[in-house]
């Protein structure tokens, strides 16, 4: 067995079950990491320097293989469901052991890194990742924050991180539900992931970690799905959404440098990243469109499951032949405009809550109190429009708890009043935005201008709207603007964009049918506050 690469020279993976391997390469640079790629045939160079490779059988997520070990630190504090699906101690075991067995005479690649940019140790997660491919593990050094020598001399791994794409558990015997899997075992401090290549599995399953440690023992911090940006003045700035409703393209603002754009958390006097790089999608990607994220692909970058222009080595970003969910990850010092280290001092004062109503009922910006911020927050509703899934001839609601309810390992009620605690306390402001349809629904409206957005987010974030006139919508309660700079007052109520205000008003009235059915699987652990901000639906529209 052989060892290269800088290291804590104590470490040893053997302690972790590994052994017989053939070389174990420690900590590898990027360039490196390439190169290896590149000599076994599993990655290509793209004409912009980045590395392309395909992840086989699996292009995203697999949420019904993920599973959290049941055992005494989890039996009572975990949602157990179809989100966390309870795996056996004794399973988990074995099949760490076959995946250990697996990587005899085999290759290594181990990375240490840390998750948490908190200023606060006890804050932070000393991860150590060991894959069985190269790109995997420079997917880990993009995702997670770097330690430098010093550090990674002496590095202390508290959490393991072992992924082998290659093995293929059997369901009969293992405990999985097919031939993949991803499984968290808290007590252990161990993520496991095999049968599946897909590096996301990485990332959401520290992220998973995260939303179990944090709330549970830091007690303060709260996990967030969301991006996070800081104005000049140390102004802090939250953006939820569910996919397609503008987190990413709202953040990125060149005037607000940028301290992530998916996962953070909120700490006392501090808001800080998970990661110290960035996962986005890539379908249909122009520098015109996101120039950030089209820029901050090269040398470094890895791009997933996406082709070429044939006869060149120039990616094709429209080409849907292998997923619509093509990837690129890479280190955030690829972002110009990025906060190094990943973090801001202070409370947020500004929180968006984004979401694309392809029914055009909602108000393009609402203000929030902080009992509809903890409503809405559970809620995490956004619409898909037709054509977005086979069968979706209209407009159709999808409601994800907390804006990332498959990384939730708790109760949405837990973080929902963390959050609300964190209001109360700080004093910010939480405006619900609708990044949707005005004037009808998807089909009969139209989608609100990118640049109305925008206006209306810069207005917040001036408080430009803090000695304006607010209305009440009648069913969803929520206030909105009569007036906002550089948007046309008449779209700010919504009912007045339609033509047809029967229309409006019964659709309005389905979709708050569509909410109050969606938060009654919560109601039984919501408090009251939250309850009775709920929509109201009228008996006769």
């Amino acid at each position: 067995m052989q060892e290269i690469g800088l290291r804590n020279p104590s470490a040893s993976l053997q302690e972790i079950g590994l052994k017989n391997w053939k070389t174990a390469y420690w900590n590898l640079s990027p360039e490196e990491l390439v190169e290896h790629s590149l000599c076994k045939g599993v990655g290509q160079l793209a004409d912009s320097g980045a590395l392309v490779i395909y992840t086989g059988e699996f292009t995203g997520r697999s949420p019904e293989d993920r599973f959290i070990v049941k055992d005494s630190d989890t039996v009572n504090k975990v949602n157990w469901g179809k989100v966390n699906i309870p795996f056996e101690s004794r399973k988990f075991d074995a099949l760490w052991r076959k995946c250990c067995n697996y990587l005899k005479k085999k290759d290594l690649y181990v990375r240490d890194v840390r998750a948490n940019a908190s200023a606060n140790p006890d804050y932070q997660l000393r991860i150590r990742v060991v894959t069985e491919y190269p790109w995997s593990n420079q997917f880990a050094g993009n995702m997670f924050l770097r330690p430098d020598r010093e550090d990674l001399e002496t590095f202390d791994a508290r959490w393991t991180v072992l992924c082998v794409p290659g093995f293929k558990a059997d369901p009969a015997v293992d405990g999985t539900r097919q031939h993949n899997f991803a499984i968290v075992n808290v007590k252990k401090r161990r993520l496991l992931i095999g049968g599946t290549g897909y590096t996301g599995e990485i990332k959401k399953g520290i992220f998973s970690v995260i939303n179990f440690v944090l709330p549970t023992r830091a007690k303060n911090a709260l996990p967030m799905h969301c991006s996070a940006n800081v104005g000049q003045d140390g102004d802090i700035a939250l953006f939820f959404g569910l996919s397609g409703t503008g987190k990413t393209t709202l953040s990125a603002d060149p005037n607000r440098p940028l301290i992530g754009d998916d996962e953070h958390a909120w700490a006392d006097n501090e808001v800080f990243n998970f990661e110290g790089g960035c996962y986005a999608k890539t379908i249909d990607l122009t520098e015109e469109k996101e120039p950030d994220i089209f820029r901050a692909i090269r040398h470094g970058a890895i791009l997933e499951n996406i082709k070429f222009i044939p006869g060149t080595r120039t990616v094709d970003y429209a080409d849907r032949s292998i997923t619509e969910n093509t990837r690129v990850s890479y280190p955030i010092h690829h972002i110009a405009n990025a906060v190094s280290p990943s973090r801001a001092e202070g409370d947020p004062k500004n929180i968006f809550f984004l979401t694309c109503d392809a029914y055009g009922i909602l108000p393009p910006i609402s203000s929030l109190t902080p009992e509809q911020a903890m409503y809405y927050f559970i809620s995490g509703y956004t619409a898909r429009v037709a054509g977005t899934e086979v069968g979706v001839k209209e407009p159709k609601s999808t409601f994800s708890a907390c804006f990332g309810a498959p990384f939730l390992p708790l109760h949405p009620a837990k973080y929902a009043d963390l959050l609300g605690k964190k209001l109360r306390k700080s004093k910010a402001k939480v405006w619900l935005i609708n990044t949707g349809w005005s004037g009808g629904a998807y089909g009969t409206g139209s989608r609100i201008k990118l640049s109305y957005t925008r206006a209306m987010i810069t207005a917040a974030l001036n408080g430009q709207l803090g000695h304006v006139k607010f209305e009440n919508h009648e069913v969803f309660g929520l206030a909105f603007p009569t007036t906002c700079p550089g948007v046309p007052a008449e779209i700010l109520n919504p009912r007045n964009t339609w033509a047809d205000k029967n229309a409006y008003d019964k659709m309005a009235n389905h979709l708050a049918n569509e909410f109050v059915n969606n938060f009654s699987k919560y109601a039984d652990q919501a408090k009251a506050e939250i309850l009775a901000v709920a929509p109201r639906v009228l008996t006769k529209v």
